[in-house]
């Protein structure tokens, strides 16, 4: 059941892509703290993470602004008894003091101008001896450096920037960074205690480094003393995708990309074999007009000379015509009447 578009601003689960290994990884992390305690998940959205922290906590209560986010949610997980969602601002809990041993917020800080609010108030809802989770992205490594602007973040931290606000209200904090890409595990069936983090480039495998560098986003682990930080002991933790969606995901994408390459090169072979095909029948079409031009010039000029020759002939039969009627005029007078005879007998040559 999900009757909530994705739209950017919040998760929805089923959406593919790097996101939805983010997401779920964070929801996983929290869980070590989760076991048997009292948890709020602020900015809960579809309510998925709140769901998961359910199955270890004591009692989860998720918080979201957003009605239809609430409404869906409350649907969607009605059947886990110790989880309840409530409709509120992250500003302005709705919640008594001191009345959770876990908060978890992620991604929720650069959606608020609010901040220092944000962190009041969950300060106030906190425990003394509780732990807040909260996650925000590396505005460094998140926007500037990816040169990205996310339509919903109203106001992105660097790490000191996030440094000085979060600790103005929690003196202890654990440090972590996150980035989502492919992992290859190899570990012993039996499992191990100790986890080794090796980081390469592509660019220069041979050369490992052994702590996660860059990452996206920062996850804080936060508590009034170190005594209450202490209790989980830091840890690296993986989240495996155990069917391997986001990469097949990946898969399905560079297949549609090889596709595409494919259709745009026979494309661009197509259409330059149409302008070879269209050039060659300009060229032919060309070559007959200027043939064409040329008999017509031909005719034009062959007319001009029977025109001329008309001409000729038609003054030659007018010189003749007049010759006659001179001779008509004479024979018409007795003398000439009279020289007729000899003239044809050709005696006589006839007068001009």
């Amino acid at each position: 059941m999900n009757d909530l578009p994705f739209t950017g601003e919040r998760f929805i689960p089923g959406t593919p892509g790097e996101i939805w290994i983010e997401h779920w990884h964070r929801y996983h992390f929290a869980t070590r703290w989760a076991a048997g305690k009292r948890v709020l998940d602020v900015a809960c959205g579809e309510g998925y993470g709140s769901a998961l922290l359910a199955r270890h906590a004591r009692e989860v209560t998720g918080v979201d602004v957003a009605p239809a986010a609430v409404a869906h949610a409350r649907g969607v997980y009605a059947g886990v008894a110790n989880l309840r969602f409530v409709e509120a601002s992250c500003t302005q809990l709705p919640l008594g003091d001191a009345s959770f041993d876990l908060v978890v917020s992620f991604e929720t800080l650069e959606h608020i101008g609010e901040q220092e609010r944000f962190l009041d108030e969950i300060a106030r809802v906190l425990a003394p001896g509780g732990i807040l989770l909260l996650s925000s992205p590396d505005k460094h490594e998140y926007s500037d450096r990816r040169d990205f602007v996310n339509e919903f973040h109203v106001k992105e931290l660097y790490r000191d920037e996030l440094r000085g606000l979060v600790s103005a209200r929690f003196a202890a904090i654990d440090w972590y960074g996150q980035k989502a890409t492919f992992y290859s595990l190899i570990a012993p069936e039996g499992g191990a205690d100790g986890v080794v983090l090796t980081e390469v480039d592509e660019q220069d495998p041979s050369h490992a480094g052994e702590r996660l560098s860059n990452p996206l986003y920062f996850v804080l682990a936060c508590a009034r003393n170190e005594a209450s930080l202490r209790a989980v002991a830091p840890v690296t933790a993986v989240l495996a995708d155990r069917s391997e969606w986001v990469h097949r995901d990946y898969e399905k994408v560079m297949r549609w990309l090889t596709e595409c390459v494919a259709q745009r090169e026979q494309l661009q072979r197509e259409a330059a074999a149409r302008e070879a095909a269209h050039g060659a029948a300009l060229d032919a079409a060309a070559s007959a007009a200027r043939a064409q031009a040329q008999r017509l010039r031909d005719e034009a000029q062959g007319h001009a000379r029977d025109a001329e020759a008309a001409r000729a002939q038609a003054e030659s039969l007018r010189r003749q015509l007049e010759s006659t009627a001179h001779e008509l005029a004479r024979a018409r007078t007795w003398r000439g009447w009279l020289r007729q005879p000899w003239v044809r007998l050709g005696w006589l040559k006839p007068r001009p």
